[in-house]
C-alpha cells in the first residue's frame, strides 16, 4: 500500500507543472542544487574545523605545564602603612 507506483510521479509533474509552469520548474532546480551543494560545503567544513580542534586539542593533552614557582608568601596586614622615604616632588622629577 505505501509502494510509489509511475503514475504516482507522473501525477506529481503534471501537478507541479500545473502550479508552477514550465519556465519556472529548471529555475527552481537550478536554485535548489545550488543551496544544497552550499549545505554541503558549509557542514563539510564544519566538520573539517572539528576534526581540526580536536586534533589540536589532543596535541596539547600531551604537555604539562611548567613546574611554577612558588610566590613567597606575604606578610598579613598589621595596621600600618610605611610611608615612602625622600621628598615625592624629587622622586617625580627622576622618572
Amino acid at each position: 500500500m505505501g509502494a510509489l507506483r509511475p503514475w504516482h510521479i507522473a501525477v506529481l509533474v503534471v501537478v507541479l507543472i500545473l502550479l508552477f509552469g514550465a519556465k519556472r520548474l529548471p529555475d527552481a532546480a537550478r536554485s535548489l542544487g545550488r543551496s544544497l551543494r552550499i549545505i554541503k560545503a558549509e557542514t563539510k567544513s564544519l566538520a573539517d574545523d572539528d576534526r581540526d580542534l580536536a586534533g589540536k586539542a589532543d596535541a596539547q593533552a600531551g604537555y604539562q605545564p611548567y613546574p611554577s614557582q612558588q610566590a613567597p608568601q606575604q606578610q598579613p596586614y598589621q595596621g600600618t602603612v610605611q610611608q615612602p622615604v625622600g621628598d615625592p616632588v624629587q622622586r617625580v622629577r627622576e622618572n
